[in-house]
């Protein structure tokens, strides 16, 4: 089976413990994440075989960092080695009416200084079958948009299939920014996901009849906007998670993929979170594990969608579930009993 290549950032999760505060903690539990290399872990934890790309400086906090990737079979023998930094973001966990709080510490970091004669494009997508990225990698440096771009080029130069997903991020960019950068990279990509909040941010394209902060969803007007972006872009598929906020703590979950001019939409998962890090990655897992495996459109958006609803029963940024548990929940088990 080919390979899925991810490509982009990857960092330093800092939190304080359980739910403390940032004011409250005097010390932090440490992870490493980013948002491709969620999507690895994910894939590798299906039996599929990843690749993840970056470039981190030659030290000991990057290397414990890889072997934590090893750990969970993923590949990294392609990772470029220069720089001085890698990336820090703190995560402060939201509960009930308070939201989660991120800081990020991403400048100067060893990926953002990167070119792309640093990656060794031809052995990278050696019998790959997909490349994955995210709006993040772009948004990390003025000079990561034309490494994404270049990327994204050599893959389809080799007949790799491009996923992006858009995951706007404000405190990294502006939405002038990423509609800029994003309508250059998009013309390459065979499957564009988003969630409820993307499109209108980075493409300028709004779901009617919807308020995110009130948790009001449109079904009918996120179909209009899938249809949008594929029409307006030449896209063969869109995704979308739609999350519906009840709380910091509870929500409403599921998706719609939008393929071949009909929409089909996931059931619908009430979910108490334990961490929602990664949900959207997890998300992107389960969706390209449905594309390898030839699914359905409609058997594919209810993996995607059951495999993201579990990443938020899990602790940290990694989804650690198996093929098993995610299609024991698309048959209707979700009943959360104890295995014995």
């Amino acid at each position: 089976m080919k390979k899925v290549v991810g490509f982009g950032d990857f960092l330093v999760r800092l939190s304080p413990p359980g739910y403390q505060r940032f004011i409250q903690c005097s010390q932090f539990d440490i992870n490493y994440t980013g948002a491709e290399a969620n999507v690895c872990v994910s894939l590798s934890m299906m039996g599929i075989e990843t690749e993840f790309v970056t470039r981190l400086p030659d030290n000991d906090i990057a290397k414990a960092g890889l072997s934590m990737m090893r750990k969970y079979g993923v590949g990294v023998k392609h990772v470029a080695f220069g720089g001085n930094r890698m990336g820090v973001f703190y995560l402060e966990k939201g509960a009930s009416q308070r939201p989660g709080k991120v800081i990020y510490d991403r400048q100067h970091t060893a990926i953002a200084e990167s070119k792309p004669e640093d990656f060794d494009w031809d052995a990278i997508f050696d019998d790959a079958s997909w490349l994955h990225l995210t709006g993040i990698t772009p948004a990390l440096s003025d000079t990561m948009p034309k490494v994404c771009i270049h990327a994204v080029q050599e893959a389809k130069k080799r007949g790799v299939r491009v996923s992006c997903d858009l995951n706007y991020r404000k405190n990294m960019w502006t939405q002038e920014q990423a509609k800029a950068c994003m309508e250059s990279i998009i013309p390459g990509i065979d499957i564009i996901i988003a969630n409820e909040e993307d499109a209108e941010k980075v493409l300028g394209i709004r779901a009617a009849e919807t308020d995110i902060i009130s948790g009001k969803l449109s079904r009918e007007g996120y179909v209009d906007v899938a249809r949008q972006i594929c029409e307006k872009y030449n896209i063969k598929e869109a995704a979308i998670t739609l999350r519906r906020s009840i709380s910091a703590s509870d929500n409403g979950w599921g998706a719609l993929l939008y393929s071949g001019g009909k929409a089909y939409f996931s059931k619908e998962y009430t979910i108490h979170i334990v961490d929602r890090v990664g949900g959207g990655d997890s998300f992107a897992a389960g969706l390209l594990y449905a594309k390898i495996k030839e699914l359905a459109p409609q058997e594919a958006i209810e993996y995607a969608a059951a495999a993201s609803c579990l990443k938020h029963s899990i602790e940290l940024d990694f989804n650690l579930s198996t093929v098993e548990e995610v299609e024991r929940l698309v048959r209707g088990d979700g009943s959360g009993r104890v295995q014995r």
